[in-house]
């Protein structure tokens, strides 16, 4: 449980309870049937034309430390990245196709998990660990590179039960709230929470820099703060939920182009 006079929880417990007042009072636009939409299309003027910089977009900062770390060898007798890959573009056609089935592995993974499994296993260094400024960067620079290009909706036949699974934790009710994803992000989209519009949870744009973090953040971070949000506890980065949860919203957000870094409130 978290009191309500947590320094850093405040802000948010006065958010979520402003929008289950919009949920239980019926305030709202239910989202209509049609094509998906970015959260772009639910920021005013000022930070779309942010996100459309190509100088003053703040994520624009980790895909060159991307690049850099791209670039550079580990530690000395360590191949870069660039050394087996080449250009970060080089991996362009599978980033839209994330996360996706290991049948190796027999679960899934994401751009996060390759990346620390090449870490590991082709360059013999610890990891980057979640939401550190390396693993960042990398992301960034790799999904930058595939910018433009759509979500796949492409599915291994294996893979059909963890879909399901992400699917019933988007819709399923949880935390001392009660809500789902579903009912922000579906049954809600458009609705004004303060001077914001509540998007339809698209995943098109990560990593993303978001200016209530004032940082830039992952798909799983994400995850995590709406969970604390509805007051609920999260789960790890990288846990199973998460990933099963990432690949329904790329199933249902296929389609959308790819705008890393996109900027949001």
């Amino acid at each position: 449980m978290f009191p309500r006079t947590h320094p850093r929880r405040s802000l948010k417990w006065r958010l979520t309870l402003c929008l289950a007042l919009c949920l239980a009072l019926g305030g709202g636009l239910s989202l209509s049937a049609g094509a998906a939409q970015s959260g772009l299309a639910y920021l005013g003027e000022e930070l779309k034309a942010l996100q459309a910089d190509p100088f003053a977009n703040p994520g624009l900062l980790w895909v060159d430390r991307g690049t850099a770390l791209w670039q550079a060898d580990p530690a000395p007798g360590v191949p870069a990245c660039a050394s087996c890959h080449g250009a970060p573009e080089s991996l362009r056609a599978l980033i839209p196709t994330l996360p996706r089935w290991n049948p190796a592995t027999q679960r899934l993974e994401n751009l996060e998990g390759l990346i620390r499994q090449c870490q590991s296993e082709r360059q013999h260094q610890p990891p980057a660990p979640y939401e550190s400024e390396a693993l960042l960067a990398l992301t960034t620079r790799l999904a930058q590179g595939a910018r433009g290009l759509p979500l796949s909706d492409a599915i291994a036949p294996e893979a059909a039960p963890a879909l399901a699974r992400g699917e019933a934790f988007f819709r399923e009710r949880r935390g001392q709230l009660g809500l789902s994803c579903a009912d922000c992000h579906e049954r809600y989209a458009g609705a004004r929470l303060r001077g914001d519009r509540v998007s339809e949870g698209m995943i098109n744009g990560f990593p993303i820099y978001r200016l209530t973090w004032q940082t830039l953040g992952s798909r799983h971070r994400m995850f995590r703060w709406c969970n604390e949000a509805v007051r609920a506890e999260p789960y790890p980065f990288g846990a199973e939920p998460y990933l099963e949860l990432e690949l329904f919203l790329r199933h249902r957000g296929a389609g959308l182009p790819l705008e890393t870094p996109a900027v949001r409130r």
